[in-house]
């Protein structure tokens, strides 16, 4: 495949965020790197850019791994404001993890000031079924309700949809309605966030 011209080719920036330990850096890393990394390492912030087709269509993806240790909260308003699309990831062998997507998700919407913003629901380690606390019912029921697209992935050889999350999420970011992108918060008028 050759490398596409760096003129007139859009960047994304994506933030990976959720909890400490639900496997952020691992699909981002089997994303950038083809690997799985085994050991749990406390992300601060690290960045990936590269070059990606998706859909036919040249893009960069600017990728940045966040922290999810409840001390880091202070840095996630700046690195939310930067976001162009968030993929929100919990374990599904972790319930708390779980129930703190929500958190995150209203906090995106208060700083992006927004009744919506491109982000897709990441069930993470599907690959360990005898641990799994978090039904997939349950994820999809989650998604419905914040109208975001659900996908479950697993960053472990052989990886199961890390790439299609990363993809889903540029989708997602493509598809708003033009208005929506600039529109401010409950403008008279203004459309509602649809999930194509």
């Amino acid at each position: 495949m050759s490398k596409p011209p760096n003129e007139n080719v859009t960047t994304y920036k994506l933030v990976v965020v959720g909890d400490g330990g639900v496997g952020k850096s691992a699909l981002t890393i089997q994303f950038f790197q083809k690997m799985f990394v085994q050991d749990y390492d406390p992300t601060i912030e690290d960045s990936y850019i590269q070059h990606t087709e998706i859909d036919g269509q040249w893009c960069i993806l600017d990728v940045l791994d966040t922290a999810g240790q409840e001390e880091f909260s202070a840095m996630r308003e700046q690195y939310m404001r930067k976001g162009d699309g968030f993929l929100l990831v919990y374990s599904v062998t972790d319930k708390q993890s779980f129930d703190n997507i929500i958190n995150f998700y209203t906090q995106i919407l208060r700083v992006k000031d927004r009744d919506c913003y491109p982000m897709i629901l990441v069930a993470n380690k599907v690959d360990l079924v005898h641990l799994r606390k978090v039904k997939d019912e349950q994820g999809h029921e989650l998604a419905v309700s914040l109208k975001i697209p659900y996908i479950e992935t697993s960053a472990k050889d052989p990886p199961l949809n890390v790439d299609a999350a990363f993809h889903e999420v540029v989708r997602v970011i493509k598809n708003q309605p033009v208005d929506q992108k600039e529109r401010k918060k409950r403008r008279p008028g203004g459309k509602k966030c649809t999930i194509l």
